[in-house]
């Protein structure tokens, strides 16, 4: 018996039976091509399918050739898409698992376009979006009816190909909140001002696709709850809409998310990263399930079982979006269901690999599972031909993978850690203020390692004498790095500290700080809290145009909100030049006009890491082989390291 019965009870959504109460939500995987699926988009959703989704609803279909939100969008305007749609649905149901389609159209909210011109868009009215600067213009009655034409008309296309339902995109700000929301939609038609016109446009649209579709196929309803954004949609105004929608018959399901794309401060909630809780949209979900007949759905941070089951048993929903969890382990639902909770790999929120890659117009994948994106180049480990001794340098993210790659296709594998913990930067990374659940990554990939059968030996620092005592056939050197402190002027009357010792808590900061970030991700805004937290006055010093500017944006915004809040002063381009006892200079990044920064206590340094790899020379004429990766090769981030791990996990 499972031991989590409502998750894994079946749900009749309209006409369709699911097997499970586990939704993979719609999201762009940077996978389609012209417009069209792909083999890569198909093999990534089959991953799902095969570890045991009840119901995936795949990604943004546009429905106008006004909807190319971004360059890699797919497409249900022309019956060319269908054979692709046709061939995505059978791959899913093969797995016993049904699919939806999302139909779609930003509006004002357009990333890109195809030329990398910038973006005409459409709207209401014309009310510009903070996010990507965009001015819209205010759609006409031809262009409006078209519009709604064309969802009716991708539906069916869905329809055809074999798909279950599809899902209306009414969330994050689209076009139909646009029409939704008072201070974006200024018309004066038919279509603006009362409650019944702003929810014509909607109300026209499920109807033209429940008119071109078929009464057995399933009409979803993605709808933001709470915008989080100072121009937002009023919550009680949602569950008036819900209302009047679930009264008209046509919606089969409601998809509760949270956020919109239309600002800084919303856009973060689209994909919440871990300062947030897990289930924190639940409590909308669960109001709406309180006035609508139909099944309600939630997503947002539901990256555990555990969690999914509460939200379920308490009865705020009926079925729980777990999209990154799934990302990060496609088979979270068959682990779940077979009680084997310590072998999911728990998504940890850091939103790097999956939504990151997507806003750089990168196949999604995930940190902890490169294999992911990647299904059909690196998704499958074959059996080594040959067992061999393998010797791994080093228990971070790096080793730690290699080691249960290698392990799990038949090798003989030792991994050796200097240390007397597993983990490497991860361990520090995992004391920054809300990263906590960063720590996860060890958890994760040390029982990989231990379902693989890895020898590990603490601290045992690798030399060559022991790599040839052991008899090692091949040998990863996965050392790591050390914090990098650059040539600068002066300091020594200073008192200069890295990230490092502030984190073991071997330096004694003082009441004044200067931090010099030339990293610009999340290590200097993460010490800049911690320091501000614990009553510092501290300048944040980026080498960079913002800070944060190398990491995910909504990672980025969380963090600067922070430090907005508690006070710390954010300078951008600052390049660190020297010191003189209390004094901290810098040389302005762009102008070289120098900076100066009085009354400092402790710099501290963020200036990035040099490689630990001094192994690799002392193994040189070693005879086997020896795969260098991770910081050892060069400082990079866990993302590179992991990635590494595996390609010399299935290399050897």
């Amino acid at each position: 018996m499972t031991s989590f019965p409502h998750l894994f009870s079946p749900i009749r959504v309209g006409k369709m039976e699911v097997r499970n109460r586990i939704l993979s939500t719609g999201h762009d995987t940077v996978m389609a091509h012209h417009g069209h699926v792909t083999d890569q988009l198909i093999a990534y959703q089959e991953a799902r399918a095969r570890g045991g989704v009840g119901l995936i609803v795949a990604q943004v279909s546009g429905v106008h050739e006004t909807a190319r939100y971004t360059s890699h969008i797919l497409m249900a305007t022309d019956d060319d898409a269908i054979p692709g749609y046709a061939r995505l649905a059978e791959a899913v149901h093969r797995h016993g698992a049904k699919i939806c389609g999302q139909l779609f159209h930003p509006g004002r909210e357009i990333m890109e376009t195809q030329d990398g011109t910038a973006a005409v868009a459409y709207a209401p009215s014309a009310v510009p979006n903070a996010r990507f600067h965009v001015m819209p213009v205010p759609l006409s009655l031809k262009l409006l009816r078209e519009i709604v034409s064309g969802y009716g008309d991708a539906a069916a296309r869905l329809m055809k190909a074999g798909f279950d339902g599809c899902e209306i995109v009414a969330s994050h700000g689209y076009l139909p909140a646009q029409f939704l929301n008072p201070h974006v939609n200024l018309r004066e038609d038919a279509y603006g001002g009362s409650v019944e016109n702003r929810l014509r446009f909607l109300r026209e649209v499920a109807a033209g696709i429940r008119a071109k579709t078929g009464p057995d196929f399933v009409v979803g309803l993605r709808i933001t709850g709470e915008e989080h954004d100072s121009q937002t949609l009023e919550t009680a105004e949602v569950l008036t809409f819900c209302k009047m929608l679930d009264g008209d018959g046509v919606i089969d399901y409601f998809n509760v998310v949270a956020g919109t794309s239309a600002s800084l401060m919303g856009a973060v909630h689209i994909v919440p990263p871990m300062y947030y809780s897990g289930g924190y949209s639940a409590p909308f979900a669960a109001a709406l399930k309180t006035i609508v007949g139909k099944p309600v759905f939630v997503a947002g941070r539901i990256n555990q079982p555990q969690i999914a089951e509460q939200v379920l048993e308490t009865g705020q929903a009926d079925m729980c979006g777990m999209t990154r969890a799934m990302v990060c382990d496609p088979d979270m639902p068959e682990k779940a269901k077979d009680g084997r909770v310590d072998d999911i790999r728990a998504c940890i929120g850091c939103n790097q690999a999956c939504i990151g890659h997507f806003h750089k117009g990168y196949p999604i994948s995930c940190i902890q599972h490169p294999e992911t994106g990647r299904e059909l180049t690196l998704g499958m480990k074959t059996k080594a031909t040959l067992r061999k001794r393998v010797i791994v340098a080093g228990g971070g993210p790096a080793g730690m993978k290699a080691a249960a790659v290698l392990a799990e296709r038949g090798h003989e594998v030792v991994l050796h850690e200097a240390e007397a913990q597993l983990g490497g930067q991860a361990r520090l990374a995992q004391l920054l203020p809300g990263r906590a659940e960063f720590g996860g990554i060890i958890t994760n990939l040390q029982r990989e390692m231990e379902l693989a059968g890895v020898v590990v030996q603490r601290r045992s620092p690798v030399t060559r004498a022991l790599v040839e005592a052991a008899g090692a056939d091949a040998v990863v050197i996965a050392t790591g790095g050390r914090p990098h402190r650059p040539a600068m002027e002066g300091g020594e009357d200073s008192h200069v500290v890295d990230a490092w010792q502030v984190l073991t808590g071997q330096a004694n900061v003082g009441a004044s700080v200067v931090i010099a970030d030339w990293r610009a991700d999340w290590i200097g805004m993460g010490l800049a809290e911690k320091l501000a937290r614990d009553g510092c006055r501290v300048r944040l010093c980026v080498e960079a145009v913002a800070a944060g500017e190398t990491i995910h944006g909504y990672v980025r915004d969380t963090m600067v909100a922070n430090l907005h809040r508690l006070g710390v002063e954010i300078v951008p381009y600052a390049r660190l030049y020297g010191a003189d006892g209390a004094t901290v200079y810098m040389e302005h990044a762009a102008s070289g006009e120098p900076m100066i920064f009085e009354d400092v206590d402790t710099l501290v340094l963020s200036q990035g890491h040099d490689r630990v790899a001094e192994l690799e020379a002392e193994l040189d004429g070693f005879s086997g082989e020896v795969h260098v990766i991770g910081d050892a090769l060069t400082p990079r981030t866990a993302e590179e390291a992991v990635l590494e791990g595996l390609k010399a996990g299935l290399a050897i």
